[in-house]
């Protein structure tokens, strides 16, 4: 049978039940580093969904671009502002740049807000985006000025969920087929 528990006192930790108190001497711990503030950047993009209808279904520009890790991901196309750019005027730019297809805006698809770091600071990220129709252009990563972009095609609206790597962008794209199959 067990000895009945000792009370506790005041300013120590108790032993914990069939065992030992815990004996740490404060003056032998290691002092703790202080923590370094990394500096917060803001960024805004902007682009989307270019879409064309071909044998009477909707297909959208899609770019393959390697994450941080080195997998290639298929993802929208999507770039910063530049200059006194509107986020309309810079996803047009954008797809254009990275697909090939030069696009008029149809409409707001939504918004993607989300946090990433960097080597030496947090970004807080907002892209903004947009569901464009297709005007002229051919397939081709080979005028995306950053050469992020390593291949391009068309896919299926109803495909995309499969093929996009990133939740946010099927649910915008879960979107742009609703509005798509709801104008037709």
């Amino acid at each position: 049978m067990s000895a009945a528990p000792h009370p506790p006192v005041p300013g120590r930790v108790p032993a914990p039940p069939g065992g030992h108190a815990l004996r740490i001497d404060p003056a032998r711990l290691a002092p703790r580093a202080q923590p370094v503030a990394v500096p917060v950047v803001d960024e805004t993009s902007a682009g989307g969904l270019v879409v064309t209808q071909r044998d009477g279904e909707y297909e959208a520009a899609v770019i393959a671009r390697r994450n941080r890790a080195g997998r290639l991901e298929w993802c929208l196309p999507k770039g910063h502002l530049e200059g006194d750019e509107t986020p309309e005027e810079a996803a047009v730019r954008e797809i254009a740049e990275e697909t090939g297809i030069t696009g008029r805006v149809l409409r707001r698809l939504g918004v993607i807000d989300y946090w990433f770091s960097g080597d030496d600071r947090r970004v807080h990220k907002v892209v903004h985006h947009f569901l464009l129709g297709a005007v002229h252009g051919d397939l081709t990563v080979e005028n995306d000025p950053d050469g992020e972009a390593e291949q391009v095609e068309w896919v299926r609206v109803a495909d995309l969920s499969a093929r996009l790597a990133y939740p946010n962008e099927r649910r915008l794209a879960g979107t742009a087929l609703v509005v798509l199959t709801d104008d037709a």
